[in-house]
């Protein structure tokens, strides 16, 4: 494969230091102000100082958005954030709106400018249009075929990077183009707040019958309209690379670090040339929670199989119960619980390299306080013999997951 970075989300700094140790080659996130993400948790100045000086002594690379549409009188501020940043040695800033950008270059700020999907960039004139007003790099729309991005890739490649969103979440428009959640609730969602109705179940009322739901699902539970599945495209990961896309990028700003962790483990392993077949692919990637996964426009279009209609929550065949700490108690590995572990409990151990076991649970449970049975939530350590790495995950199988 073709030289390819490896973009992973943090909501967090938690989730930035998860995602390094996962094996991503760049972390992108939002401050307090600026960002498309507001609830999720986002970084301080002192956090994006830190997170970027973590990146930077490994050799990695610390992306920023500032992807709202910003109101007039909102420019200053986002202004001196932007100037904060670019003073810690962030790489890039990610903006979609086109005065956004042209303030920050008029700052003339050392960090890249990388184009946001929220651009709905969908041909190669917009690309490099893009160049000439000083952007390095462009999020490629979510709503673009492989063959299209493979034509504008003939146009662009070797002049302007690009970036395609390989796994996660979708809008079900055009990337942030929705008034559905601003109409529903008071939130907008170019302005980082979307409430996600398309998420909700809804049922339809004719106009002239107000209050008789027609039948418009097979079942009790309702139809999810708008519900788009999750992109997981990783079949097309090698294709995409060969045609000259410059970085692969995950969605989940919002997500636990059991899904970074998971989803970024799995990436990295194909770009380093790992082939997992595609069966083997949708069993790895729901251990963590989705919607059911699809290929989007990728594959040419949209059909009614990228919808799932008949539930809205997330569904996940594994449950995350612990991770490895950096201490060591007397040569053995201290595992933070994270939900529930039972003494002699067969679990799935995923390393940081990707590599995925079997462990079974010491029979009594050894704590900090003694021999137990069984060990719940956050505030409980358990002892493993085991020398194990830090940030390895523990998780128990829910379904016939084989690994």
């Amino acid at each position: 494969m073709n030289k390819v970075e490896l973009l992973a989300p943090a909501g967090n700094l938690e989730k930035l230091k998860w995602a390094m140790a996962y094996g991503a080659d760049a972390v992108y996130f939002g401050t307090e102000f600026g960002s498309l993400r507001s609830f999720a948790g986002n970084f301080s100045l002192d956090d994006a100082a830190t997170g970027i000086d973590l990146l930077h002594k490994k050799g990695k690379k610390a992306y920023v958005t500032f992807n709202i549409y910003p109101f007039s009188e909102e420019y200053s501020r986002l202004g001196e954030i932007a100037g904060s940043v670019d003073d810690m040695g962030a790489d890039a800033f990610i903006v979609a709106d086109i005065g956004v950008m042209a303030e920050l270059k008029k700052l003339g700020l050392n960090a890249d400018l990388h184009i946001s999907t929220q651009a709905n960039t969908t041909s190669y004139q917009s690309v490099l249009a893009y160049k000439q007003l000083g952007a390095k790099r462009v999020n490629l729309a979510r709503e673009l075929s492989f063959e299209r991005i493979e034509d504008i890739q003939r146009h662009v490649k070797g002049r302007i990077e690009t970036e395609v969103f390989i796994h996660g979440a979708v809008c079900f428009s055009y990337s942030g183009r929705c008034a559905i959640s601003d109409y529903l609730t008071g939130f907008a969602a170019n302005r980082g707040e979307c409430k996600h109705p398309c998420r909700w179940k809804y049922s339809l009322v004719e106009e002239k019958r107000p209050g008789e739901y027609m039948p418009v699902f097979e079942d009790e539970r309702g139809l999810y309209f708008f519900n788009n599945k999750d992109l997981a495209l990783f079949p097309f990961a090698k294709p995409l690379a060969d045609a000259g896309v410059s970085s692969f990028k995950i969605e989940g700003r919002m997500k636990a670090i059991h899904y970074i962790a998971s989803v970024v483990s799995f990436y990295r392993q194909i770009i380093d040339g790992r082939d997992f077949t595609v069966e083997e692919g949708f069993d790895l990637l729901g251990r963590v929670p989705n919607r059911g996964y699809s290929y989007g426009f990728m594959k040419g279009g949209i059909t009614g199989e990228d919808y799932s209609t008949g539930q809205s929550l997330s569904q996940a065949e594994s449950i995350f119960v612990g991770n490895v700490l950096a201490e060591k108690i007397d040569g053995k590995s201290v595992v933070e619980v994270r939900n529930k572990i039972l003494a002699g409990q067969q679990l799935e151990l995923l390393k940081p390299d990707g590599t995925l076991s079997k462990i079974k649970m010491p029979d009594p449970l050894t704590t900090k306080g003694g021999k137990q049975e069984e060990v719940v939530n956050n505030s409980r350590f358990i002892l493993i013999d085991e020398d194990l790495p830090e940030y390895a995950i523990l998780r128990s199988l829910t379904k016939s997951s084989t690994g």
